[in-house]
């Protein structure tokens, strides 16, 4: 299989204006490491949620607070709302372009809870 394609995909994605804009505020949110930190103790929370979601299992209340209150705490900043918008934008792009390439191929691609 030639991957020239995939590597101009891949070309193509880090010049498009989903990705720029998410590099750019990701060097400016990122650098700040108290802002970092709490962004990934986000992701971690909210992967957990995720996952005890998906699994059927009950997430503890409390830790359904936190998570609410730390989303509620960077979501007021300006620069990180605008920081994980932008990521998500990303992310919607990168599934978009996932799903046309496993519909192309005819390939099933199940996560788990579909």
């Amino acid at each position: 299989m030639e991957y020239s394609a995939a590597y101009r995909l891949g070309d193509e994605i880090r010049r498009s204006e989903e990705y720029m804009t998410y590099h750019s505020l990701k060097e400016q949110v990122m650098g700040d490491e108290t802002l970092a930190a709490l962004i990934r103790e986000y992701r971690r929370m909210q992967v957990s949620i995720q996952m005890n979601m998906m699994t059927g299992r009950q997430t503890d209340p409390e830790e359904t607070q936190r998570f609410s209150t730390l989303s509620s705490l960077l979501f007021a900043k300006p620069e990180v709302s605008q920081f994980l918008m932008a990521e998500m934008r990303l992310q919607q792009a990168l599934a978009d372009i996932m799903k046309i390439v496993t519909e192309a191929t005819g390939l099933e691609v199940q996560l788990p809870g579909q």
